[in-house]
């Protein structure tokens, strides 16, 4: 999922983007629901920083929706992103203080699809009108162990941002591979020492994937239902080092930069520190209010190879509804109604969401030339994390991070941080 804080997720989020998952606490089976034509529909949605447009954006849908509902309300809560853990997990073991329609990050999917809760969509998208755009990359993420348990509201891609002032200057051109991109940013580095060459952080997993990824490698397989680490592979150790190796004093200092967030190292480029950065769509609003304004430009992040594209992790937030829910159908037609065409493309004017139909991101990419490149590497194709409750342990635990963290800062080398990882990421798959 996204994390946004204004966002960065986006303020300068995502991000996340994305929103990190975190287990919640095992239910007991979920009460029967049922299928009342009225009543108050109970949303929870995620709070924002700056929640006003969103807000906005929610209150006309909820207008519309109760123009042709009669004897129905809406009653929204707004949910900090920081304490939805325990929000969610008291809904899981308390069916009668559940929501109607929540939304969630898809890196909890797995977890929260585990306590039996939510009712399995499958059937709901595949009868909904605009169901067939949204984009199966996208749509996977909502599902765990066959079953869909959300409906994509919003999608988080992230690219390479990058001050086309600075490389102007320096006579660079953006890179067309990560090797390139290290490249150039050990000369911005070199030739400007008040800037990072690219501002990006050991705790900045979404950035360390696609690195993983465009070598080949993966952090996880699943045999049988069954996960394992894959991060001491040939593939997935390059990716690791690769990026590793930008967290170094000639491109972004280890002093500095080991411990930055996602979040943190957005900030840095938005504020003119850095001459790259990897952000997401989602940062693209944050970067534009900073001192880089008119002097940055968005490109694909690369891959290891010339005109190849690095997949990016496909961050989202769904719309789920509750088993425990008495108006099932009100509201699994609220959350289409909000995650259809007309409300994408008004959340994405509002938030700078991209859109998870096809359709509406190809007319907003059509009149919006900078989310160009986050559809082309959406187009591209994506990646995601392990569909296991186990990986929101891995992803709270920060294993991954702290096997950066040390390998850039000296404390271990790649093969003894990569054997720690694996063994804590087994420990936690099961």
């Amino acid at each position: 999922m996204r994390v946004r804080r204004t966002f960065t997720a986006i303020t300068v989020s995502a991000a996340l983007a994305l929103l990190a998952g975190c287990a919640p606490t095992q239910s007991a089976p979920a009460a029967s629901g049922g299928d009342e034509k009225t009543g108050t529909l109970r949303v929870w949605l995620f709070d924002e920083a700056s929640r006003a447009p969103k807000e906005a954006a929610v209150k006309e849908a909820i207008t519309e929706f109760k123009a042709v509902h009669a004897g129905v309300d809406v009653d929204v809560q707004w949910v900090p992103v920081e304490g939805r853990a325990d929000k969610f997990s008291g809904a899981f073991n308390d069916p009668s203080n559940a929501p109607d329609v929540a939304e969630f990050g898809n890196t909890d999917v797995a977890s929260y699809a585990q306590t039996g809760a939510l009712s399995d969509l499958t059937g709901d998208i595949s009868s909904w009108s605009e169901g067939k755009d949204l984009l199966p990359s996208v749509l996977d993420t909502a599902k765990s162990g066959g079953k869909t348990y959300g409906l994509p509201w919003y999608t988080g891609i992230r690219a390479l941002y990058y001050r086309t002032d600075v490389f102007t200057e320096l006579g660079l051109k953006p890179p067309a591979t990560l090797a390139a991109l290290t490249d150039d940013a050990r000369k911005i580095h070199a030739a400007k020492p008040d800037l990072y060459g690219i501002s990006t952080g050991g705790k900045y997993t979404y950035a360390l994937l696609p690195f993983v990824w465009a070598n080949g490698g993966d952090v996880a397989k699943s045999d049988g239902g069954k996960w394992t680490s894959t991060v001491e592979s040939p593939q997935a150790k390059a990716g690791i080092t690769a990026y590793a190796n930008l967290l170094k004093d000639d491109i972004c200092p280890p002093a500095a930069c080991a411990n930055l967030t996602g979040t943190q190292s957005v900030t840095a480029f938005a504020g003119g520190k850095a001459g790259m950065t990897i952000g997401g769509d989602f940062n693209r609003k944050a970067v534009e209010q900073g001192a880089v304004k008119g002097k940055y430009a968005v490109v694909p992040l690369p891959g290891t190879t010339p005109g190849s594209v690095a997949p990016a992790f496909a961050g989202g937030n769904l719309l789920g509804v509750f088993g425990a829910s008495k108006r099932h159908g009100l509201a699994v037609q609220f959350a289409e109604l909000l995650a259809g065409a007309k409300y994408q493309e008004k959340m994405y004017n509002a938030m700078g969401n991209l859109p998870t139909l096809e359709s509406v991101q190809k007319k907003l990419a059509a009149s919006d030339p900078t989310l160009k490149p986050f559809v082309d590497t959406l187009a591209a194709g994506t990646k995601f994390v392990p569909s296991t409750p186990g990986w929101s342990k891995i992803d709270s635990q920060n294993v991954l991070p702290t096997a950066v963290q040390q390998i850039a800062t000296g404390g271990k080398d790649v093969d003894g941080a990569l054997a720690d990882a694996t063994a804590a990421m087994n420990k936690n798959f099961g």
